[in-house]
């Protein structure tokens, strides 16, 4: 009988170990998958469509400069409050009243620089300092009641609109209409970053050496970039930025996914949707204070039906009605579609009142979308 010698390597060393299965959460997913995931996915495809269909159909001065700047003017408006509705969307809340909030806003921006005779730049702080008491008035109602929030600011949506009505005919004498405001606030910086065009510069020079249309006399038919496209560019890139790449933006679809799971999880729920409700009647204050300094007025339906209009294009953009899933950048494609629509039929032939027809559809194949990838991506049923 032969023995082993203590260096030798015996039966259990010379064995190979057993392989380790591989985890599920470690396979790479294909590039299709990835693409499926995106909740902006929808409103990509869906902006593809419409860019075709009007391409086909459209006179063709749709699509020059000034065309386009004609289509992103009204989307711009739009899309700011978009893209605050998708952030209260993803966090499990709706907001109804940011349209009534648009003139409520209006009627204090408009009383403060006139019946007030503040300066410009006090004129906007009580304005944003006014709207975002109301959020978070929603905000706080909605989590100390537990009512659901589609209640809560629909109400508000009735409450600020009455408010709206009366103070102006205070503030005006019995008129439903706030003049002279541009001649209150006058020009300066602070007005340009809220009003008119930029880089006007750029655009005469442009004009200069012939790479945009101009007049018979030689100016430029684009004389610059809506103030408004700029915010909403702005306002587009730090929502996503904080979705993305912050704490806050795993909060907010933490609270929107599951807010108790959140709440046991650290996460401050009540803060982060009150938060929210506080950034949306804000970014219905910023739509009221461009558009006011534009027309140098403000009255009562300003605003009118934009709670509607602003969810319509979060939809469009991949928000799910759940709460807990959407992208910023889908609700800026949205407005962007939902611009393009409503200018674009006045390139064609089809009768403007197709529009209608047109967002409840795009709502209703929205929906249907995002739940179809929704299924497909998590194997539900």
């Amino acid at each position: 009988m032969t023995s082993q010698h203590p260096d030798m390597p015996g039966p259990a060393a010379t064995a190979r170990p057993a392989a380790v299965p591989a985890d599920d959460r470690l396979r790479g997913t294909s590039l299709a998958t990835r693409l499926m995931r995106r909740p902006e996915l929808g409103a990509v495809a869906g902006l593809v469509l419409v860019v075709a269909f009007f391409a086909a159909t459209a006179d063709s001065s749709m699509f020059t400069l000034s065309g386009i700047m004609t289509i992103l003017a009204p989307a711009s408006q739009l899309g700011i409050l978009a893209v605050a509705a998708a952030l209260l969307m993803i966090g499990g809340e709706f907001d109804l009243s940011i349209g009534s909030m648009i003139a409520f806003a209006g009627l204090i921006f408009g009383a403060a620089a006139v019946s007030g005779g503040l300066p410009l730049w006090a004129a906007i702080l009580v304005t944003f300092l006014c709207a975002g008491a109301m959020g978070a008035i929603n905000g706080q109602i909605v989590i100390r009641s537990r009512l659901p929030s589609f209640i809560v600011t629909l109400a508000f949506l009735f409450i600020l609109r009455g408010l709206t009505l009366v103070g102006l005919k205070w503030a005006t004498g019995g008129s439903t209409q706030m003049r002279g405001i541009g001649d209150a606030v006058g020009q300066g910086l602070l007005a340009r970053l809220f009003s008119g065009v930029a880089f006007e510069g750029l655009f005469s020079w442009l004009a200069a050496q012939g790479l945009i249309e101009t007049f018979d006399n030689g100016t430029p038919k684009v004389s610059g970039v809506p103030v408004s496209i700029l915010w909403f560019v702005a306002v587009a890139a730090v929502a996503t930025f904080v979705l993305l790449r912050t704490r806050v933006g795993n909060w907010i679809f933490a609270a929107g996914g599951d807010a108790n799971a959140a709440r046991n999880s650290g996460v401050p729920v009540d803060r982060v949707k009150t938060g929210l409700f506080v950034l949306t009647a804000c970014a219905a204050a910023l739509v009221a204070i461009l558009t006011v300094l534009d027309a140098g007025s403000t009255d009562a339906r300003r605003g009118f039906q934009k709670e509607f209009e602003a969810i319509i294009a979060a939809v469009i953009g991949g928000c799910l009605l759940t709460g807990g899933y959407g992208s910023a950048i889908g609700a800026f494609f949205g407005a962007v579609i939902f611009g393009m629509v409503s200018i674009g039929l006045t390139y064609t032939r089809f009768d403007s009142d197709w529009f209608q027809v047109f967002l409840g559809s795009m709502l209703l194949m929205a929906v249907l979308f995002n739940n179809f990838i929704r299924r497909k991506v998590t194997g539900e049923r």
